[in-house]
């Protein structure tokens, strides 16, 4: 009875002993995988905010830039548009636009795919564009 007691007792520890190894080993591996001047890749995000109207019409124009700070632009004649690139992993786009004419539109272009876009046709339109995935 002692001999297997001895026995499960020296399974047990080496049991311990090697998935403590695999853990440590694997923390290990993580933490020291990349040195500190190595170069980390980035994906830039090319962001385009577009207002499109009535021919000659101008629009009072509210939209955050690539930084989330709230800019406008007062009588911006139509067709009208901002263009930034960011570094950042995450964009929240927001353009919202109301003119004198009788149409109105915007769009949000993010490296090339349109995210959202809507029209309206109506006297002293207005219209918005978000996109909080980008």
């Amino acid at each position: 009875m002692a001999i297997v007691a001895v026995v499960v007792v020296a399974l047990a520890v080496f049991a311990v002993y090697r998935l403590h190894s695999i853990v440590t080993s694997r923390g290990s591996e993580s933490a020291t995988a990349g040195t500190a001047n190595e170069i980390v890749p980035f994906n830039p995000k090319h962001v385009v905010l577009e207002v499109f109207g009535s021919p000659g019409s101008v629009a009072t124009i509210n939209y955050m830039d690539v930084d989330a700070q709230l800019q406008q632009v007062s009588d911006a004649p139509l067709p009208w548009s901002y263009s930034a690139t960011t570094t950042l992993p995450g964009v929240f786009a927001n353009v919202v636009a109301q003119g004198d004419g009788d149409s109105i539109g915007c769009r949000i272009i993010i490296d090339g795919v349109v995210k959202d876009e809507r029209s309206v046709n109506t006297v002293n339109a207005y219209t918005f564009c978000l996109d909080k995935s980008g």
